[in-house]
Protein backbone atom coordinates (compact mmCIF):
# COMPACT_ATOMS: atom_id res chain seq x y z
CA UNK A 1 0.00 0.00 0.00
CA UNK A 2 1.15 3.31 -0.82
CA UNK A 3 1.91 6.25 1.68
CA UNK A 4 -0.49 8.28 0.59
CA UNK A 5 -3.28 5.69 0.75
CA UNK A 6 -6.57 5.62 2.39
CA UNK A 7 -6.23 4.24 5.90
CA UNK A 8 -2.34 4.03 6.05
CA UNK A 9 -2.30 6.28 8.83
CA UNK A 10 0.95 5.56 10.20
CA UNK A 11 2.75 6.14 6.66
CA UNK A 12 1.41 9.94 6.13
CA UNK A 13 3.88 12.29 6.84
CA UNK A 14 0.99 14.65 7.55
CA UNK A 15 -0.90 12.67 10.32
CA UNK A 16 -0.08 13.77 13.55
CA UNK A 17 -1.58 10.63 15.53
CA UNK A 18 1.92 9.06 13.47
CA UNK A 19 3.75 11.64 15.12
CA UNK A 20 2.50 10.65 18.77
CA UNK A 21 2.99 6.78 18.08
CA UNK A 22 6.50 7.82 16.64
CA UNK A 23 8.02 7.82 20.94
CA UNK A 24 8.71 5.31 22.49
CA UNK A 25 6.77 1.73 23.41
CA UNK A 26 7.61 0.79 19.29
CA UNK A 27 10.50 -1.02 18.60
CA UNK A 28 13.62 0.28 17.20
CA UNK A 29 13.08 -1.73 13.83
CA UNK A 30 9.81 -0.31 13.10
CA UNK A 31 11.07 2.81 13.37
CA UNK A 32 13.82 2.44 10.82
CA UNK A 33 11.03 0.51 8.58
CA UNK A 34 9.19 3.66 9.15
CA UNK A 35 12.25 5.63 7.93
CA UNK A 36 12.76 4.22 5.02
CA UNK A 37 9.03 4.52 4.18
CA UNK A 38 9.95 8.56 3.81
CA UNK A 39 8.23 10.05 1.37
CA UNK A 40 10.93 12.31 0.14
CA UNK A 41 13.20 9.56 -0.32
CA UNK A 42 15.59 11.04 2.64
CA UNK A 43 17.17 7.73 4.22
CA UNK A 44 18.53 7.42 7.70
CA UNK A 45 21.59 9.12 8.26
CA UNK A 46 22.39 9.88 4.95
CA UNK A 47 22.01 13.08 2.83
CA UNK A 48 18.71 14.62 1.51
CA UNK A 49 17.82 13.28 -2.23
CA UNK A 50 13.98 15.14 -2.13
CA UNK A 51 12.88 18.97 -1.97
CA UNK A 52 13.98 21.01 1.42
CA UNK A 53 11.61 20.75 4.23
CA UNK A 54 8.31 22.82 4.34
CA UNK A 55 9.13 23.60 7.99
CA UNK A 56 12.29 24.67 7.36
CA UNK A 57 10.96 27.02 4.76
CA UNK A 58 8.43 28.39 6.58
CA UNK A 59 10.78 29.35 9.66
CA UNK A 60 13.18 31.38 7.16
CA UNK A 61 9.99 32.75 6.16
CA UNK A 62 8.46 34.08 9.25
CA UNK A 63 12.11 34.85 10.46
CA UNK A 64 12.02 37.22 7.56
CA UNK A 65 8.90 38.66 8.48
CA UNK A 66 10.10 39.51 12.18
CA UNK A 67 8.17 36.34 13.62
CA UNK A 68 9.89 34.56 17.20
CA UNK A 69 9.97 31.24 17.22
CA UNK A 70 8.58 29.72 20.81
CA UNK A 71 8.01 26.02 21.99
CA UNK A 72 5.47 24.62 24.45
CA UNK A 73 6.75 22.17 27.18
CA UNK A 74 6.12 18.48 27.05
CA UNK A 75 8.46 17.00 24.13
CA UNK A 76 10.41 18.60 20.88
CA UNK A 77 7.70 16.91 18.73
CA UNK A 78 4.94 18.75 20.43
CA UNK A 79 6.48 22.37 20.64
CA UNK A 80 7.13 21.41 16.49
CA UNK A 81 3.87 21.05 16.12
CA UNK A 82 2.76 24.27 17.67
CA UNK A 83 5.21 26.09 16.09
CA UNK A 84 3.97 24.84 12.80
CA UNK A 85 0.34 25.72 13.24
CA UNK A 86 1.69 29.38 14.21
CA UNK A 87 3.50 29.92 11.10
CA UNK A 88 1.11 28.55 9.31
CA UNK A 89 -2.11 30.54 10.78
CA UNK A 90 0.52 34.39 10.27
CA UNK A 91 0.93 33.47 7.04
CA UNK A 92 -2.69 33.15 6.10
CA UNK A 93 -3.05 36.69 7.64
CA UNK A 94 -0.24 38.31 5.68
CA UNK A 95 -1.63 36.62 2.58
CA UNK A 96 -4.97 37.85 3.26
CA UNK A 97 -3.75 40.94 4.22
CA UNK A 98 -2.17 41.29 0.67
CA UNK A 99 -4.86 40.39 -1.22
CA UNK A 100 -7.21 42.80 0.74
CA UNK A 101 -4.82 45.38 -0.19
CA UNK A 102 -4.31 44.65 -3.60
CA UNK A 103 -7.87 44.44 -4.31
CA UNK A 104 -8.51 47.72 -2.86
CA UNK A 105 -5.64 48.73 -4.94
CA UNK A 106 -7.57 48.03 -8.00
CA UNK A 107 -10.51 50.04 -7.44
CA UNK A 108 -9.01 53.08 -7.75
CA UNK A 109 -9.64 55.12 -11.41
CA UNK A 110 -9.25 58.35 -12.58
CA UNK A 111 -11.60 59.76 -15.15
CA UNK A 112 -10.41 62.08 -17.69
CA UNK A 113 -11.46 65.85 -18.15
CA UNK A 114 -13.45 64.95 -21.42
CA UNK A 115 -15.23 62.09 -19.97
CA UNK A 116 -17.80 60.62 -17.67
CA UNK A 117 -17.70 57.36 -15.74
CA UNK A 118 -20.68 55.15 -15.53
CA UNK A 119 -20.76 53.11 -12.35
CA UNK A 120 -22.91 49.59 -12.60
CA UNK A 121 -23.36 47.95 -8.88
CA UNK A 122 -23.70 44.30 -9.59
CA UNK A 123 -25.06 44.76 -13.06
CA UNK A 124 -27.39 47.87 -11.86
CA UNK A 125 -26.76 51.43 -12.62
CA UNK A 126 -25.75 53.03 -9.53
CA UNK A 127 -24.38 56.63 -10.72
CA UNK A 128 -22.39 59.00 -13.46
CA UNK A 129 -19.04 60.03 -12.25
CA UNK A 130 -17.65 63.37 -12.62
CA UNK A 131 -13.60 63.97 -14.02
CA UNK A 132 -11.55 63.37 -11.24
CA UNK A 133 -9.71 60.69 -9.49
CA UNK A 134 -12.42 58.08 -7.79
CA UNK A 135 -12.71 54.69 -5.77
CA UNK A 136 -15.17 51.37 -5.89
CA UNK A 137 -15.33 48.55 -4.83
CA UNK A 138 -13.51 45.94 -7.40
CA UNK A 139 -15.82 42.66 -8.41
CA UNK A 140 -18.83 44.64 -7.11
CA UNK A 141 -18.78 48.02 -8.90
CA UNK A 142 -17.88 48.06 -12.63
CA UNK A 143 -17.03 51.15 -14.26
CA UNK A 144 -17.14 52.43 -17.96
CA UNK A 145 -15.98 55.58 -19.49
CA UNK A 146 -17.40 57.66 -22.33
CA UNK A 147 -15.90 60.39 -24.02
CA UNK A 148 -18.56 63.05 -24.05
CA UNK A 149 -17.13 65.92 -25.98
CA UNK A 150 -15.61 64.23 -28.98
CA UNK A 151 -17.44 65.04 -31.74
CA UNK A 152 -18.17 62.27 -34.10
CA UNK A 153 -19.33 61.23 -37.84
CA UNK A 154 -21.61 59.44 -39.62
CA UNK A 155 -21.77 59.24 -43.19
CA UNK A 156 -24.89 57.84 -45.13
CA UNK A 157 -25.56 58.16 -48.89
CA UNK A 158 -28.34 56.11 -50.76
CA UNK A 159 -31.03 56.72 -53.98
CA UNK A 160 -33.86 58.09 -52.97
CA UNK A 161 -37.34 58.86 -54.77
CA UNK A 162 -38.78 62.78 -54.37
CA UNK A 163 -42.20 63.63 -54.52
CA UNK A 164 -42.96 64.58 -58.00
CA UNK A 165 -41.20 60.83 -58.82
CA UNK A 166 -37.55 62.00 -59.55
CA UNK A 167 -34.75 59.34 -58.15
CA UNK A 168 -32.01 61.69 -56.60
CA UNK A 169 -28.61 60.48 -54.64
CA UNK A 170 -28.10 62.13 -51.86
CA UNK A 171 -25.11 62.07 -49.14
CA UNK A 172 -24.89 63.44 -46.03
CA UNK A 173 -22.80 64.06 -42.84
CA UNK A 174 -24.14 63.70 -39.25
CA UNK A 175 -21.50 65.11 -36.59
CA UNK A 176 -22.58 64.30 -33.18
CA UNK A 177 -21.52 63.78 -29.49
CA UNK A 178 -22.80 62.01 -26.38
CA UNK A 179 -25.12 64.36 -24.21
CA UNK A 180 -26.08 61.60 -21.57
CA UNK A 181 -23.77 58.68 -20.93
CA UNK A 182 -26.05 56.56 -19.18
CA UNK A 183 -28.52 56.53 -21.78
CA UNK A 184 -25.75 55.80 -24.24
CA UNK A 185 -24.56 52.67 -22.71
CA UNK A 186 -27.66 51.04 -20.83
CA UNK A 187 -30.54 52.03 -23.36
CA UNK A 188 -29.59 51.01 -26.95
CA UNK A 189 -26.97 47.89 -27.71
CA UNK A 190 -25.32 50.09 -30.19
CA UNK A 191 -26.25 53.43 -30.39
CA UNK A 192 -24.32 54.19 -33.86
CA UNK A 193 -25.96 51.53 -35.80
CA UNK A 194 -29.20 53.13 -34.49
CA UNK A 195 -28.25 56.33 -35.38
CA UNK A 196 -27.24 55.12 -38.80
CA UNK A 197 -30.91 53.73 -39.27
CA UNK A 198 -32.50 56.94 -37.61
CA UNK A 199 -30.32 59.00 -40.55
CA UNK A 200 -31.72 57.30 -43.36
CA UNK A 201 -35.52 57.14 -41.96
CA UNK A 202 -35.20 61.35 -41.64
CA UNK A 203 -33.32 61.78 -44.75
CA UNK A 204 -35.74 59.68 -46.49
CA UNK A 205 -38.92 61.24 -45.35
CA UNK A 206 -36.94 64.65 -45.78
CA UNK A 207 -36.71 63.97 -49.48
CA UNK A 208 -39.53 62.10 -50.28
CA UNK A 209 -41.47 65.57 -49.35
CA UNK A 210 -39.79 67.57 -51.31
CA UNK A 211 -39.35 68.34 -54.90
CA UNK A 212 -36.28 66.99 -57.00
CA UNK A 213 -35.22 70.89 -58.38
CA UNK A 214 -34.84 72.18 -54.67
CA UNK A 215 -33.14 69.24 -53.06
CA UNK A 216 -30.60 69.78 -56.13
CA UNK A 217 -30.34 73.71 -56.17
CA UNK A 218 -31.28 76.40 -53.94
CA UNK A 219 -33.10 73.61 -51.31
CA UNK A 220 -29.85 71.76 -49.75
CA UNK A 221 -29.79 74.10 -46.32
CA UNK A 222 -33.63 73.41 -45.75
CA UNK A 223 -32.91 69.92 -46.54
CA UNK A 224 -30.10 69.84 -43.95
CA UNK A 225 -32.32 71.58 -41.45
CA UNK A 226 -35.19 69.74 -41.21
CA UNK A 227 -33.12 66.31 -41.02
CA UNK A 228 -30.99 67.37 -38.53
CA UNK A 229 -34.19 67.82 -36.49
CA UNK A 230 -36.04 64.75 -37.13
CA UNK A 231 -32.64 63.21 -36.26
CA UNK A 232 -32.43 64.66 -32.95
CA UNK A 233 -36.23 63.86 -32.24
CA UNK A 234 -36.08 60.42 -33.72
CA UNK A 235 -32.60 59.86 -31.54
CA UNK A 236 -34.65 61.33 -28.03
CA UNK A 237 -37.33 58.81 -28.29
CA UNK A 238 -34.93 55.97 -28.54
CA UNK A 239 -33.13 57.83 -25.42
CA UNK A 240 -29.78 56.84 -27.10
CA UNK A 241 -28.03 59.77 -25.79
CA UNK A 242 -26.48 61.47 -28.39
CA UNK A 243 -26.70 65.11 -29.46
CA UNK A 244 -26.84 66.03 -33.24
CA UNK A 245 -24.91 68.89 -33.85
CA UNK A 246 -24.59 69.55 -37.32
CA UNK A 247 -25.81 67.97 -40.51
CA UNK A 248 -24.30 68.50 -43.76
CA UNK A 249 -25.30 67.86 -47.14
CA UNK A 250 -22.40 66.48 -48.92
CA UNK A 251 -23.78 66.18 -52.57
CA UNK A 252 -26.83 65.73 -54.16
CA UNK A 253 -27.06 64.74 -57.75
CA UNK A 254 -28.69 62.57 -59.68
CA UNK A 255 -28.12 58.83 -60.24
CA UNK A 256 -25.32 58.22 -62.58
CA UNK A 257 -27.31 57.02 -66.14
CA UNK A 258 -29.14 60.13 -66.88
CA UNK A 259 -26.32 62.43 -65.11
CA UNK A 260 -25.85 64.56 -68.50
CA UNK A 261 -29.24 64.99 -68.34
CA UNK A 262 -29.45 66.19 -65.09
CA UNK A 263 -26.80 68.85 -65.68
CA UNK A 264 -28.64 70.14 -68.82
CA UNK A 265 -31.57 71.21 -66.55
CA UNK A 266 -29.35 72.30 -64.09
CA UNK A 267 -27.56 74.96 -66.35
CA UNK A 268 -30.83 75.96 -67.35
CA UNK A 269 -31.84 76.49 -64.21
CA UNK A 270 -28.75 78.75 -63.35
CA UNK A 271 -29.62 80.65 -66.50
CA UNK A 272 -33.00 81.21 -65.32
CA UNK A 273 -31.99 82.97 -61.94
CA UNK A 274 -29.08 84.49 -63.52
CA UNK A 275 -31.80 86.26 -65.89
CA UNK A 276 -34.15 87.05 -62.89
CA UNK A 277 -31.28 88.70 -61.00
CA UNK A 278 -30.39 90.78 -64.02
CA UNK A 279 -33.74 91.64 -64.31
CA UNK A 280 -34.71 92.33 -60.38
CA UNK A 281 -31.21 94.39 -60.66
CA UNK A 282 -32.80 96.37 -64.10
CA UNK A 283 -36.06 97.09 -62.41
CA UNK A 284 -34.46 97.91 -59.15
CA UNK A 285 -32.48 100.72 -61.17
CA UNK A 286 -35.07 101.98 -62.84
CA UNK A 287 -37.58 102.36 -60.32
CA UNK A 288 -35.24 104.87 -58.39
CA UNK A 289 -34.16 106.57 -61.09
CA UNK A 290 -38.29 106.96 -61.88
CA UNK A 291 -39.15 108.24 -58.76
CA UNK A 292 -35.86 110.58 -58.59
CA UNK A 293 -37.07 112.40 -61.93
CA UNK A 294 -40.57 112.57 -60.62
CA UNK A 295 -39.33 114.52 -57.57
CA UNK A 296 -37.75 116.80 -59.68
CA UNK A 297 -40.28 117.48 -62.18
CA UNK A 298 -42.37 118.34 -58.27
CA UNK A 299 -39.54 120.37 -57.14
CA UNK A 300 -39.47 122.58 -60.79
CA UNK A 301 -42.99 123.09 -61.38
CA UNK A 302 -43.07 124.30 -57.50
CA UNK A 303 -40.60 126.99 -58.02
CA UNK A 304 -41.92 127.53 -61.43
CA UNK A 305 -45.16 127.96 -59.54
CA UNK A 306 -43.25 130.11 -56.79
CA UNK A 307 -41.81 132.40 -59.22
CA UNK A 308 -44.62 133.28 -60.96
CA UNK A 309 -46.02 133.86 -58.10
CA UNK A 310 -43.26 136.40 -56.72
CA UNK A 311 -42.93 138.00 -60.53
CA UNK A 312 -46.73 138.69 -60.65
CA UNK A 313 -46.84 140.51 -56.94
CA UNK A 314 -43.63 142.05 -58.10
CA UNK A 315 -44.99 143.33 -61.33
CA UNK A 316 -48.67 144.08 -59.23
CA UNK A 317 -46.31 145.99 -56.55
CA UNK A 318 -44.63 147.60 -59.18
CA UNK A 319 -47.84 149.06 -61.01
CA UNK A 320 -48.76 150.53 -57.69
CA UNK A 321 -46.06 152.65 -57.73
CA UNK A 322 -46.04 153.40 -61.05
CA UNK A 323 -49.17 155.10 -60.47
CA UNK A 324 -48.62 156.69 -58.01
CA UNK A 325 -45.80 158.24 -59.51
CA UNK A 326 -47.80 159.04 -62.47
CA UNK A 327 -50.44 160.76 -60.22
CA UNK A 328 -47.55 162.82 -59.37
CA UNK A 329 -45.66 163.57 -62.79
CA UNK A 330 -47.63 162.34 -65.32
CA UNK A 331 -45.84 163.45 -68.89
CA UNK A 332 -42.34 162.36 -67.41
CA UNK A 333 -43.81 159.02 -66.02
CA UNK A 334 -45.48 158.22 -69.52
CA UNK A 335 -42.29 159.34 -71.66
CA UNK A 336 -40.03 157.35 -69.30
CA UNK A 337 -42.80 154.47 -69.67
CA UNK A 338 -42.15 154.47 -73.59
CA UNK A 339 -38.54 154.73 -73.81
CA UNK A 340 -38.18 151.68 -71.53
CA UNK A 341 -40.67 149.88 -73.64
CA UNK A 342 -39.23 150.93 -77.09
CA UNK A 343 -35.80 150.06 -75.34
CA UNK A 344 -37.26 146.13 -74.05
CA UNK A 345 -38.37 145.79 -78.13
CA UNK A 346 -35.50 146.77 -80.10
CA UNK A 347 -32.95 144.81 -77.32
CA UNK A 348 -32.90 141.74 -79.48
CA UNK A 349 -32.86 143.00 -82.65
CA UNK A 350 -29.78 142.68 -84.51
CA UNK A 351 -30.17 144.86 -87.33
CA UNK A 352 -29.50 149.27 -86.93
CA UNK A 353 -31.58 151.83 -88.50
CA UNK A 354 -30.36 155.10 -88.94
CA UNK A 355 -32.41 158.60 -89.91
CA UNK A 356 -30.14 161.09 -92.02
CA UNK A 357 -31.16 164.14 -91.23
CA UNK A 358 -32.74 166.50 -93.82
CA UNK A 359 -33.57 162.94 -96.04
CA UNK A 360 -36.10 161.18 -96.09
CA UNK A 361 -34.27 158.19 -97.25
CA UNK A 362 -33.62 155.13 -93.97
CA UNK A 363 -30.11 153.88 -94.10
CA UNK A 364 -30.11 149.96 -93.52
CA UNK A 365 -27.10 148.09 -92.04
CA UNK A 366 -26.60 144.84 -91.71
CA UNK A 367 -24.84 143.97 -88.47
CA UNK A 368 -25.82 140.45 -88.52
CA UNK A 369 -23.78 139.86 -92.12
CA UNK A 370 -20.84 141.91 -91.04
CA UNK A 371 -20.73 139.69 -87.58
CA UNK A 372 -21.09 136.77 -89.22
CA UNK A 373 -18.26 137.35 -91.59
CA UNK A 374 -16.16 138.68 -88.77
CA UNK A 375 -16.82 135.31 -86.93
CA UNK A 376 -15.82 133.03 -89.79
CA UNK A 377 -12.60 135.40 -90.80
CA UNK A 378 -11.85 134.61 -86.70
CA UNK A 379 -12.37 130.94 -86.56
CA UNK A 380 -8.76 130.61 -86.92
CA UNK A 381 -7.48 132.29 -83.61
CA UNK A 382 -10.57 131.43 -81.53
CA UNK A 383 -13.12 133.39 -79.93
CA UNK A 384 -13.69 137.30 -80.75
CA UNK A 385 -11.31 139.33 -78.79
CA UNK A 386 -12.03 142.75 -78.01
CA UNK A 387 -9.74 143.96 -80.83
CA UNK A 388 -12.09 142.01 -83.43
CA UNK A 389 -14.96 143.92 -81.74
CA UNK A 390 -12.93 147.48 -82.48
CA UNK A 391 -11.98 146.42 -86.01
CA UNK A 392 -16.22 145.56 -86.63
CA UNK A 393 -17.06 148.87 -85.02
CA UNK A 394 -14.76 151.05 -87.48
CA UNK A 395 -16.16 149.02 -90.58
CA UNK A 396 -19.53 149.55 -89.41
CA UNK A 397 -19.04 153.18 -89.15
CA UNK A 398 -17.36 153.48 -92.58
CA UNK A 399 -20.07 151.84 -94.08
CA UNK A 400 -22.25 154.19 -92.50
CA UNK A 401 -20.05 157.17 -93.53
CA UNK A 402 -19.76 156.06 -97.15
CA UNK A 403 -23.84 155.67 -97.67
CA UNK A 404 -24.17 159.50 -96.07
CA UNK A 405 -21.73 160.55 -98.63
CA UNK A 406 -23.67 159.00 -101.46
CA UNK A 407 -27.18 160.35 -99.78
CA UNK A 408 -25.80 163.76 -99.77
CA UNK A 409 -24.44 164.03 -103.14
CA UNK A 410 -27.49 161.84 -105.13
CA UNK A 411 -30.07 165.05 -102.59
CA UNK A 412 -27.22 167.84 -104.45
CA UNK A 413 -27.49 166.46 -107.91
CA UNK A 414 -31.48 166.85 -107.41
Amino acid sequence: MAWNEPGNNDNDPWNPDKNRNNGAGRPDGDREKEANNDPWGRKPGGKEQGPPDLDEAFQKLMGMLGVKKTRKSGGSNGGDSGMSGKFGGGLIAIILIALLALWAATGVYQVDQQERGVVLRLGKYHSTVMPGLHWNPPMIDSVSKVNVTKVRSHDHKALMLTVDDAIVEVGVSVQYSVQDPKDFLLNVRNPEESLAQVTESALRHVVGSSEMDQILTEGRELLATEVKARIQDYSDAYGTGLLISKVNVENTQAPTQVQEAFDDVIKAKEDELRVRNEAESYANGIIPEARGRAQRIREEAEAYRSEIVARASGQADRFDRLYREYTKAPDVTRRRLYIETMESVYKGVNKVVVDTKGGNNMMYLPLDQLMKQRAESSKGTGSVNSGNIGALTDQVLDEIRKRQSATVRREGRN
